[in-house]
């Protein structure tokens, strides 16, 4: 692998970038097929980032590259077309107008795993091609297969997987589905869990604070989901799954057209788990006694020739676990918080989770101004999660409205856009922990303004700035730019930096806590949250992005930096064995992320991905600057992927193989313990291997095995003083490997479209 990527590194200056083109005019399609230029029409090779606009005549020039054959020409209000082109030459072309938009069919074209070349933001698009390379039950396990976000598990007890982008946790992601905040408040350690992956039609991730239209929590990154459209997913669509751990699920979709403008779709998940594990022999389950249920109506109405679209959501979920020692029985065994211990109970813990929330979508796109729109968003949740953990109770009612204004325009012509609008948005917590009550009413207003100027040929920018009034966060501005530039064929170079702005939710975002016997500690109370002060970062970054033909074959290379500076930061402090303690930033607090990438098709049909990463979290806390707990500061990833050819009954074999590797840890401190019950400095490094293979029979039909940590690496210590869960040193937060083995599971999809 070493001489793989030195001989790429070394013929690097001279990879073929052809300097041949295809030259020509794009024009609006009349009668007498006069020419009438099309100036901003985008012009680029299919499954290739190589591309161009036409200027204000219409002319274009685009590099030829015999690798690719099919060039594609959109612009807004007319229909794309797509010509064949086998050697340079002169092109002159007219496109029709239509008020229908074919992105959705441009992207099925293009690869699983997407980079975008000419948007001024850094984002990869990750399609439902890339998601089948895992069971994907969730959306929380939708990431394995890409190194842009970490995966890692959150305690001892609910194997819940966390994920983390530029070495901070997801807390500092906005995380948003179809562009409308999510995942956040009381949803925040187990939200990625509610979206089932069969729902999932792609997954957008931005690195460094994204868009203003979005708001201003957005610190390290922004992923937005997109889920599956009842106009173009399957009639029918089932999906069956199960491993040797007792996790057996169940998703089905039932989509149907009413009518041209109106179509609806029911989606029904279920999984539930009833085998106990426990593995390591230390009494405490390690995985989840658990069963959801989780059912979404859908609606999607769409008139082009009037120019209306709209969607509305309706979902309701019901979530139970059950962790902890093995023999609990929580009608026998459940504690009250006045207790009287004999030293004969049993420690568990119930997680019960009631959610509804709703939305609304609505779209105009002005027939004759088809550049030109307005759009409006609106969603309501209510989440209500009761818990305890051995003595200690948590409960948390969330109720949440969110809404937004949009109008998009240009400035002259289609390369300078513009986006305005106003939002308004409500969050209602009401949580009890153990005995003391916490009440909290969030209300904030905000407008925005958001400039795009998009040159393919040479650079693109995205300038926003937002004003934002906050009952606790007081009145602030958030400023966010991106620029793009293209010194050179298929490379590009990208700058960003931001403003990001959040209030902590201490206790939703760190229930690990309470599965310990860490007492609660906040040292700061002047604050307007919990006694603390609104987080406050800003956020910098460079990528760089080439692309490159090696062998005859596609492939790129991506470098990246961001460097994450809070001005304040609620910091969670581990470091005292007997407490958590939250307090206001005094000093520094800053992450600095490094990341290299290859991607290659090494043969025909096999895709090669790797990637290093390197972190410097650091923080001054009380006790001096240290380096984040349980992050390590070196990663590395590879991916292979294979595919057979489609035969003429549409059978089909995938096979697909990832390997993690996780650097040493810096572990919490534990020195006060006694001597067994302390971990060390350091966790030592390790690998995981995962893998599945899938045999595709028909379009209607495919089964799928695999396994995931075939390494079987697990690790030894996960509970500390699990015999004895009601003393000082019980502890279940300082995870920093898998508890569970090696696994292996099975599935099947069938769909009729």
């Amino acid at each position: 692998m070493k001489l793989y990527i030195l001989v790429v590194i070394l013929l690097f200056p001279v990879l073929n970038f052809s300097q041949e083109k295809v030259e020509g005019m794009i024009m609006e399609a009349n009668e007498g097929n006069k020419h009438i230029g099309l100036p901003g029409a985008n012009i680029y090779w299919m499954n290739s980032q190589i591309g161009t606009i036409s200027n204000e005549k219409g002319l274009f020039s685009i590099p030829y590259d015999k690798a690719y054959d099919k060039l594609i020409i959109s612009y807004i209000g007319f229909t794309s077309d797509t010509l064949t082109i086998k050697a340079p030459k002169m092109v002159h072309h007219w496109l029709k107008s239509s008020n229908e938009l074919d992105e959705v069919v441009v992207q099925q074209k293009r690869e699983a795993v997407q980079k975008s070349y000419f948007s001024s933001q850094n984002i990869i698009t990750i399609n439902s091609d890339e998601l089948l390379k895992a069971a994907c039950c969730n959306l929380s396990e939708s990431f394995e297969t890409n190194p842009a976000i970490d995966v890692n598990f959150s305690d001892a007890l609910t194997g819940t997987k966390q994920i983390q982008m530029l070495g901070l946790t997801s807390p500092y992601l906005l995380i948003t589905q179809e562009n409308i905040p999510m995942v956040r408040g009381a949803s925040q350690a187990y939200g990625l869990t509610f979206t089932p992956g069969t729902w999932v039609e792609s997954i957008q991730i931005t690195k460094g604070a994204g868009s203003v239209v979005n708001g201003y929590e957005s610190i390290s990154g922004l992923i937005n989901t997109e889920l599956v459209k009842p106009l173009t997913d399957n009639a029918f669509f089932v999906n069956g799954y199960g491993n040797i751990n007792g996790r057996l699920e169940l998703n089905t979709h039932l989509n149907q057209k009413i009518s041209d403008n109106l179509s609806v779709g029911a989606y029904l998940h279920h999984n539930r788990r009833d085998i106990e594990e426990d593995n390591n022999d230390d009494g405490f389950l390690d995985a989840p006694l658990a069963n959801q249920l989780n059912a979404m109506a859908r609606l999607q109405y769409q008139n082009p020739e009037k120019g209306w679209v709209s969607f509305l959501n309706l979902r309701y979920l019901n979530d139970d676990k059950q962790v902890g020692q093995v023999d609990y029985n929580p009608s026998t065994d459940r504690l009250a918080s006045n207790a009287v211990l004999t030293g004969d109970e049993l420690w568990g813990s119930e997680i019960n989770t009631e959610r509804f929330d709703s939305s609304l979508k609505l779209g105009y796109v002005f027939p004759e101004l088809p550049f030109q729109s307005i759009g409006f968003q609106a969603s309501y949740s209510l989440h209500n999660q009761e818990s305890y953990f051995g003595l200690n109770q948590y409960d948390i009612e969330h109720e949440s409205v969110y809404s937004n204004l949009i109008f998009n325009s240009i400035i002259g012509d289609t390369r300078s856009k513009f986006k305005t609008g106003f939002n308004f948005g409500y969050d209602g917590y009401d949580e009890l922990v153990n005995a003391t009550n916490y009440l909290r009413d969030d209300v904030s207003a905000g407008a925005f303004f958001e400039y795009t100027y998009e040159n393919l040929e040479h650079i693109s920018l995205t300038a926003g700035l937002r004003v934002d009034t906050h009952n606790r966060l007081g009145n602030f501005v958030t400023p966010r730019l991106h620029v793009r530039y293209t010194p050179w064929n298929r490379g590009s170079i990208r700058g960003a930096v931001g403003r990001g702005r959040r209030a902590a939710n201490i206790f939703a975002e760190n229930q690990q806590l309470f599965a310990s016997s860490r007492q609660i500690q906040i040292l700061d109370t002047e604050g307007s949250i919990y006694g603390l002060d609104a987080e406050d970062a800003w956020n910098f970054g460079f990528s760089f992005l080439q692309g490159f033909t090696f062998l005859n074959r596609p492939g790129n290379i991506t470098l990246d930096y961001y460097k994450t500076d809070f001005k304040n930061q609620v910091v969670v402090d581990w470091e005292n064995p007997r407490a958590i303690t939250f307090y206001n930033l005094d000093g520094k607090s800053v992450a600095n992320s490094f990341q290299i990438e290859l991607n290659h098709e090494i043969l025909k049909n096999l895709e090669f991905r790797t990637a290093y990463k390197y972190y410097d979290v650091n923080t001054d806390y009380r006790n001096g600057n240290l380096q984040k707990p349980l992050q390590a500061q070196h990663r590395y990833f590879a991916n292979l992927g294979y595919v057979t050819e489609i035969t003429d009954s549409g059978g089909q074999w995938r096979f697909d193989y990832t390997l993690h590797t996780v650097g040493k840890q810096r572990l919490p401190n534990t020195d006060v313990n006694p001597p067994e019950y302390r971990l060390g400095e350091f966790a030592k490094g390790y690998s995981l291997m995962n893998a599945q293979m899938t045999k595709v029979f028909s379009e209607k039909f495919e089964i799928y095995v695999g396994g995931e940590n075939l390494s079987n690496f697990r690790q030894q210590n996960p509970v500390l003083s699990a015999e004895n869960p009601f003393g000082a040193n019980f502890d279940t937060s300082i995870v920093y490997a898998p508890i569970m083995g090696r696994m292996f599971f099975a599935g099947f999809r069938y769909k009729i479209k």
